[in-house]
């Protein structure tokens, strides 16, 4: 692994960190540059258009700083702002949704599947439209309390448990998955609770993080391309640079729950209103 790799991960906040935390040991001998956009979250509340403009802004930030591919670690950019994204930078672009909807289809070809997601990334219908193109019959449900939940920390609390457990309940009295696609960035973080509350519940679904489907995506993506796969090389250790767009002080507390290490130092950057 050449140490010019220079993967850039963009988030409006904190979610898109469960996305490095997968590429570091896929990738391990790349630099990184992650920026949360904490100023102008949450994204979800604001017009398309408004979202293309931040999310562009962003990707043009991280490729003025080097990024040869960048990686789009937010399920709201990557639902209603890729083709602004992509037409704004001149590197490869890799969002959340296609990779794990291509993996829920290689693994479970036709299978009927639910989409944990916030409200927003439900509005748009973009899992749903990227499953049934893909034939995998889907069913959305908004789980709109399970992120200031897990940014509270409430990994394995009785109020997170009983909210899950609410919102699982509601969404298997519509359908009954074989599969169950994390589509929200921060929902890894409580991806056994899911699982172990689908099975009180008395389903066998799979459940599908979509950091880790995007993590693989992007390293195959980098080996096609001619990076060394990790395991035929002796990589340097990876080197991250972090940037936010608000307190980097309340960045770096929260970001270490989603990288799930102390974060190095983040830096202030200011994109514009």
């Amino acid at each position: 692994m050449s140490t010019t790799t220079t993967i850039g991960v963009f988030d409006s906040g904190f979610g898109g960190l469960t996305v490095l935390r997968e590429l570091l040991p896929l990738v391990p001998g790349a630099h990184y540059i992650y920026l949360g956009d904490t100023a102008r979250l949450p994204y979800g509340s604001k017009s398309q258009a408004t979202i293309a403009r931040y999310a562009a802004e962003s990707a043009r930030f991280l490729e003025s700083r080097g990024a040869d591919h960048l990686v789009i670690a937010c399920n709201t950019a990557s639902a209603l702002a890729m083709d602004e994204i992509t037409a704004a930078v001149r590197i490869p672009v890799t969002g959340v949704i296609s990779p794990v909807v291509q993996l829920t289809h290689d693994r479970y070809p036709g299978a009927d599947t639910l989409i944990l997601a916030t409200a927003a990334t439900v509005q748009s219908h973009a899992y749903r439209d990227s499953c049934e193109a893909a034939g995998l019959p889907a069913t959305e449900k908004a789980c709109p309390l399970l992120v200031p939940l897990i940014e509270e920390g409430w990994i394995d609390h009785p109020v997170t448990r009983d909210v899950l457990r609410i919102y699982l309940r509601e969404a298997l009295a519509l359908c009954s998955p074989q599969v169950v696609i994390l589509g929200c960035t921060h929902y890894p973080l409580i991806a056994p609770l899911v699982a172990l509350t689908l099975q009180e519940l008395g389903s066998n679904a799979e459940v599908i993080d979509s950091a880790q489907a995007t993590a693989r995506t992007v390293a195959h993506m980098l080996s096609q391309n001619g990076t060394p796969h990790p395991a035929t090389t002796t990589p340097h250790a990876a080197t991250c640079e972090f940037f936010a767009t608000d307190s980097v002080e309340k960045f770096a507390r929260l970001g270490s729950r989603f990288l799930a290490r102390p974060l190095e130092e983040v830096q202030l950057v200011d994109l514009g209103g």
